[in-house]
């Protein structure tokens, strides 16, 4: 045998083959054990967390608050309420506040509201870069100082102000009624002794009492879902309303039951949506408890307009067991259209439908936005405005006809087909008209659009309803309501222009209506539906463990493929037969031939599941650690000393997911493809070269210099492997996006990556780094 130009013999060959051979196994065995040390050592043990010690005293239950509220003038029909949500005042944002200040007490002066409701994230707790999120006392003192001015300058009762508790208000607050519990200080409700978690009242006019008005009751009932012991941001983002809380709500929307012949309008309100509302330990929901009460609405913020200005949401009872509403409702009507049409049944002894609505309006940390929500006869409809351009001088709001868009669909057509109402509610257009300056005509225009234009079929001059006394200006025009009727929803659009002395116009929003109970359909864009349309509560779990079994599967398939099958995944089968299907599996077949690598992410995986991913600091002040698993986060309970208790559950989804879905996947996929273009590249190096595997000694540095005399392996190596640089790039990128993820768990929860949580930040770039080292050769 011939090499390096001369003459060895055959058996001095082998022999020297056989010592490098044995050489690079030596090699290569240490760097297996030096990287399975390094992973092993980034797993610390569960023993090693402290589970976090509360030393606030957990907070007695407290009585709820209930009250009554006699409204004195006209018009006796009407009243109307304001909602405004994620007010976010922050130290690093003072415009918020003091636009507040300058814009929502004038505004307040001029609506005249029966009722202010402020639904949660009264500040926003958070640091100046956005990860770490705690309670700030200033933040609160800032709410405290602009609420006082405006309940001042908007001349209104202070008790007519409702505010609760969002997520922001309630980050790293570990017991209320503790030091940490600015809420119980300095809002609102705190202040007036409202001490527990669900309140009511009910508002009702009384023009001539005890004789035909006051019949009529308004009831809203407001909640408090947030946890009880409130952990920091990220992990603080659902609702956790607790079986005493939906009894409680169920008791207070129950209050006027007894007084079957007054009719009753129910509003609650609260800060988280249904869709990030968890359910309580026995399995019950708010939208149980809602249904149950047949709701008008539920009021609501948390979401922003960020997501859309369609974050609205129709319930209604279904009684079928294979239904998804469990976990998703595909479109803003829960029932399709049709299936309300035909329901006509006027049995007095039907019982009500069990429906409602759920509407979240935007913020006002980005978005200014207050609502104006009226109810008329029992008909509710609302504006939502927009404060981003300065103060409004004219505000309408129609009463009726409704927006057929947001009607209780089934119960409107009831109505409507059954005369359950008063008729007289039927025959004039109506509409509640807030000004800071002299009104001297309001006209009502309806177009017809069946042409595909709107062409104005009325326009009438509307009368303002006089009383002695009145709340508001209320105007309202005669119509032929029966003209209007039609089989679509949304043929026929009503808007009002109002014009004060100044000879400024308003317009009202452009709407369609349906005076015989039809409702128009109304679609979700998809982000719309992600946050309304999705249970992500019941999802969390389902989703977990797909994403776990998806990526157990292609860690196991192939290993189990490559040692019971005869059949070869290698690069010459692949490019013989080319495939999607194939080529997966040629790449993870690849990656289970590197053994360290395969048993690190399988190992990863398993610790995922069974070990803590990180300790930190839950709570704004002390120095005790919770932590942090798939299942929540594991705390100590003072009143129980020594059980353990898992919160946080389905929030730590936010940070559970997005690690598995973007970090792990990602990881595996690319540690793979390596392991793939080494063995491509072996496989064309062989080809090209035409020698065996076994006539090179791929341990050695001599191997790797190449002549490059044949023009083919010009071509090879002139590219320099840029699969592996583009996959290199990669790898820096998911260590990059890891590095940003590490760094805000570090901020948010005060944590060295070394000591309190090394098997969730070193693993990845660990297993990375040894894939471009195993696969480095050729």
């Amino acid at each position: 045998m011939v090499m390096d130009g001369s003459l060895i013999s055959p058996g001095l060959y082998i022999v020297a083959s056989e010592r490098n051979h044995i050489m690079k196994n030596k090699r290569n065995y240490k760097m297996d054990v030096l990287f399975i040390l390094l992973l092993c050592l980034s797993i610390p043990s569960a023993t090693s967390s402290h589970p976090l010690q509360s030393h606030e005293k957990i907070e007695e239950r407290k009585p709820n608050s209930r009250s009554v509220r006699d409204l004195k003038g006209g018009p006796d029909s009407v009243i109307w309420v304001v909602q405004l949500s994620d007010l976010h005042f922050s130290v690093f944002h003072p415009n918020r506040a003091l636009d507040f200040k300058r814009l929502v007490g004038p505004a307040l002066a001029m609506i005249n509201p029966s009722l202010v409701l402020i639904t949660g994230d009264l500040t926003d707790g958070k640091s100046k870069d956005m990860l770490t999120m705690k309670q700030d006392e200033e933040e609160w003192i800032v709410y405290h100082e602009v609420m006082e001015n405006v309940v001042e300058s908007s001349g209104l009762d202070k008790n007519i102000f409702y505010d609760l508790r969002g997520n922001h208000d309630n980050f790293g607050v570990p017991a209320l009624g503790g030091s940490f519990d600015f809420f119980s200080k300095y809002s609102i409700n705190g202040q007036l002794g409202r001490s527990g978690s669900v309140h009511s009242v009910t508002v009702q006019v009384c023009v001539r009492c005890n004789i035909q008005s006051g019949g009529r009751k308004h009831l809203f009932v407001g909640f408090d879902s947030t946890m009880p012991a409130g952990l920091r941001g990220p992990t603080n983002l659902f609702g956790h309303p607790t079986d005493q809380i939906l009894a409680d709500i169920d008791s207070e929307l129950s209050q006027w039951n007894s007084e079957s012949t007054n009719p009753v309008t129910k509003i609650s309100f609260g800060h988280f949506p249904l869709s990030f509302s968890a359910a309580s330990h026995s399995g019950k929901s708010l939208k149980d408890v809602f249904l149950k009460h047949s709701l008008s609405a539920y009021l609501c913020g948390h979401l922003h307009t960020r997501f859309g200005n369609n974050l609205k949401r129709h319930h209604q009872l279904i009684h079928n067991l294979l239904s998804s509403e469990k976990y998703c409702q595909l479109n803003i009507h829960q029932t399709p259209l049709e299936r309300t049409v035909h329901n006509k049944n006027c049995s007095n002894g039907i019982p009500p439908v069990e429906e409602f609505w759920e509407w979240e309006m935007g913020d006002w940390r980005k978005s200014r936005a207050m609502r104006v929500l009226a109810i008329d006869g029992g008909h509710v409809s609302f504006v939502d405005i927009d404060y981003k351009l300065g103060a409004k001088k004219t505000i309408i709001l129609p009463t009726f006809p409704l927006d057929s868009r947001f009607m209780l669909s089934t119960s409107s057509l009831h109505e409507y087909s059954c005369r359950s109402t008063d008729p007289s509610s039927y025959e004039t257009v109506r509409a509640l008209v807030f000004t800071d300056s002299p009104i001297v005509s309001v006209v009502a225009r309806i177009y017809d659009s069946r042409s595909g234009n709107l062409d104005m079929v009325m326009e009438a001059s509307m009368r303002k309803h006089e009383e002695n006394f009145t709340r508001g200006d209320f105007y309202r025009v005669p119509w032929n309501f029966r003209a209007f009727e039609d089989p679509s929803p949304d043929r026929f659009w009503l808007q009002i222009e109002g014009t004060d002395i100044m000879g400024r116009s308003s317009f009202s929003e452009l709407r369609p209506f349906s005076n015989n109970g039809l409702s128009a359909n109304l679609n979700w864009k998809w982000k719309e539906f992600l946050v309304m349309g999705c249970q992500w509560a019941a999802l969390y779990y389902p989703i977990l463990w797909c994403i776990l079994l998806f990526l157990f599967s292609i860690l196991l398939v192939p290993k189990a493929l490559l040692t019971c099958s005869k059949k070869q995944y290698t690069y010459k089968n692949f490019s013989s037969k080319k495939g999607f299907l194939s080529g997966i599996t040629w790449v993870l077949t690849e990656l289970c031939r590197i053994s360290p690598i395969w048993f690190g992410m399988l190992g990863y995986l398993f610790y995922l599941i069974f070990f803590p991913w990180f300790s930190g600091k839950v709570f704004t002040a002390g120095g005790d650690r919770g932590y942090m698993t798939y299942r929540g986060w594991v705390v100590n309970i003072s009143k129980e000393r020594g059980k353990q208790k898992y919160i946080g559950l389905p929030d730590v989804m936010v940070v559970v997911l997005p690690h598995l879905c973007f970090m792990v996947l990602p990881t595996i996929l690319v540690t793979g493809a390596l392991a793939a273009e080494k063995a491509a590249y072996r496989f064309c190096f062989l080809s090209l070269s035409g020698k065996k595997e076994d006539d090179y000694d791929w341990g050695s540095n001599r191997s790797l210099k190449i002549d490059y005399s044949d023009n083919r392996r010009k071509k090879l190596f002139r590219g320099g492997r840029w699969v592996r640089k583009l996959l290199m790039v990669v790898c820096l990128a998911i260590c990059w996006k890891h590095l940003k993820n590490c760094r805000a768990m570090i901020k948010a929860y005060e944590m060295n990556p070394f000591l309190h949580f090394p098997g969730y930040s070193l693993p990845i770039p660990l297993l990375l780094a040894f894939a471009v080292y195993k696969t480095m050769g050729v």
